[in-house]
């Protein structure tokens, strides 16, 4: 694993799922909430890649130029901010438009049966 992430897997848990995780939740939801494009998420979660492997680099003495760990922790980045977008935008959709839509699961919903959805 050392070598995917260029640190040990204590920092790349803590690091990047735990505290970037965070930033990368906060961030799906910001985007989602202001009823912004999916597409805006690649740009934010690039940028979170490279502030983690910063951090990694000046807190934990990990490979700042490491190719395989930024893209690695981009992609856990970027999954986290995709999932908390769809959650927040499902959740949007049903508590303004009830008597619209219903809930099919925590990432998906539906149009009521006999609502006029165009």
């Amino acid at each position: 694993m050392e070598s995917i992430t260029g640190t040990s897997i204590g920092v790349t848990i803590g690091m990047t799922i735990i505290l970037m995780g965070f930033c990368a939740f906060m961030t799906g939801q910001a985007i989602a909430n202001t009823w912004r494009s999916s597409y805006q998420l690649l740009p934010y979660a690039l940028l979170l890649g490279l502030v983690d492997r910063f951090m990694v680099y000046a807190l934990f003495e990990g490979e700042l130029l490491s190719l395989s760990g930024y893209i690695f922790d981009t992609v856990i980045l970027f999954a986290i901010m995709l999932g908390a977008f769809r959650l927040t935008q499902v959740n949007k959709m049903l508590s303004q438009y009830p008597w619209l839509y219903e809930r099919v699961g925590p990432f998906a919903y539906r149009a009521r049966e006999g609502a006029d959805v165009r």
